[in-house]
């Protein structure tokens, strides 16, 4: 009888439950269920609604139950940054706030006035990002200071969608680093950082390493999907899950995670928390295994994501990437400028920004598509650079996983940006490296070297040369 795990993979479009097995040495994955995500407009600010991802979550449960296919454990990954407060009686305070809101504006100045910027880099090695969690929680202390004030408990999206299976509340490591607010030496919360900036530090929980089995699903949980099993912690940030992925036991492993993100770097054994990278506005989020990510974030096929639902909802992005392909126009943008971040209008953001800059304005799906994928490109060449400049490596090829590893017109663009070996695959990274972590855990793959050769056995890579 196969022994089943179920990874629940929540991104900022969509959710899918995916069901993981090993079969003759290798890992087999079945979609059992997706549904829709996105950000609400609810009293005036951009928010998750975790009420409804929590339903689709047990929804996706009870469809394995149907299908007799009952996992041993459940492991849940989301984005990053994002979080809820609760009461003293469990209660949500608030809105699950989303990190494109603009309540961050301006509150990177009032952090700053506290603990400078060069050192809190120096202390936490994570990018400044103006929506990261600390400028999240400033914003809060300085526009509703009352939820703070009755908060008990501070968890990340993936946790509190945790507690809510299983009554447990536990903070995982991966994405408590994206906080801003972890010391990488310490791997805990610099809780002295949080009184500087007038946190309330009781309600951040102690932290728990990925790989964790926090319990089982509470009783009635149990009785609505029909099953119980226990609740493990992967890496639940997506990209430490997807990163487990990465199908290569090098020593120096270059990856980008594509897809609404693109997550460029390596992974080091001690972060990098100088200067240097600080400028170079490197991030060093904490990863499986004790490591640490030490990538740049680029803006990714969000941009694809808008300019699709703008003008060409009706074409796939397979058909968008190929048209693409076809276009002469060589204009390029900044695919990491802030205008890209939210714009009421990806399609006219692109078109202003090549009008700005003198270049050839793009017309339709194919044209703008074709000017986002070779920015998105040449920033990765430049990010390659800055990268083995940092580490003092040179990096032979490069491991796309996640959904732009499809991107075969990006991923080429990206060999011939960067002069390196592109190997795309597999896609479905961060349910895949979710899946690993749960098996570890139970014993089935011995350790993270095992499952990257299981995964690179079990799952199509493609080759593109520069």
């Amino acid at each position: 009888m196969e022994k089943y795990y179920l990874a629940i993979d929540i991104g900022a479009s969509s959710g899918r439950h995916i069901l993981g097995h090993m079969e003759k040495g290798k890992m087999v994955l079945e979609e059992v269920y997706r549904f829709p995500n996105g950000i609400k407009e609810v009293d005036g600010e951009k928010v998750w609604d975790v009420d409804g991802l929590f339903q689709e979550v047990l929804t996706g449960m009870k469809r394995c139950k149907e299908q007799g296919k009952v996992p041993v454990s459940v492991g849940i990954d989301t984005w990053a940054v994002d979080f809820v407060l609760l009461d003293e009686r469990d209660k949500r305070l608030g809105n699950a706030v989303a990190y494109r809101d603009s309540r961050t504006r301006g509150m990177d100045k009032l952090v700053y006035e506290k603990v400078p910027q060069e050192e809190l880099y120096s202390t936490t090695g994570i990018q400044k990002q103006i929506f990261n969690s600390i400028y999240q929680l400033m914003a809060l202390k300085e526009k509703t200071p009352e939820l703070l004030e009755k908060a008990t408990t501070f968890l990340m999206i993936p946790d509190y969608l945790n507690f809510l299976l299983s009554g447990v509340k536990a903070q995982e490591y991966t994405n408590a680093t994206t906080t801003q607010l972890v010391n990488p030496d310490t791997r805990d919360w610099d809780r002295r950082r949080m009184e500087q900036l007038g946190f309330p530090t009781k309600i951040f929980l102690p932290i728990r390493e990925p790989g964790s089995v926090i319990g089982t699903l509470k009783n009635e949980i149990r009785e609505e999907v029909g099953f119980d099993c226990q609740v493990v912690l992967p890496a639940t940030h997506d990209t430490g899950s997807a990163v487990v992925a990465v199908p290569s036991n090098d020593n120096n492993v270059l990856y980008i995670s594509s897809g609404t993100w693109s997550l460029m770097g390596t992974e080091l054994s001690r972060a990098d928390c100088s200067k240097k990278a600080m400028e170079h506005n490197f991030t060093n989020e904490g990863g499986y295994n004790k490591t640490y990510r030490f990538l740049k974030n680029i803006m990714g096929l969000w941009m694809i994501q808008s300019v699709k639902k703008e003008i060409a909802q009706d074409i796939s992005f397979g058909e968008i990437c190929e048209s693409a392909s076809k276009c002469d126009i060589k204009s390029i943008v900044d695919a990491n400028d802030d205008r890209f971040l939210a714009p009421e209008n990806m399609t006219f953001e692109v078109q202003k920004a090549c009008e700005e800059s003198g270049q050839p304005v793009p017309q339709g799906i194919a044209e703008v598509a074709a000017v986002i994928y070779n920015s998105l490109a040449k920033c990765y060449g430049e990010t390659l650079a800055e990268l083995e400049e940092q580490t003092g490596c040179a990096y032979e090829r490069i491991h796309v996983v996640g959904g732009g590893a499809n991107a075969a017109y990006l991923n080429q663009l990206t060999a011939a940006y960067t002069g390196r070996k592109v190997f795309a695959g597999p896609t479905e990274a961060t349910a895949i490296g979710n899946l690993a972590v749960q098996m570890i855990a139970s014993g089935e793959l011995v350790d993270l070297s095992h499952a990257r050769k299981c995964i690179f056995q079990s799952f199509e890579i493609k080759e593109f040369n520069p």
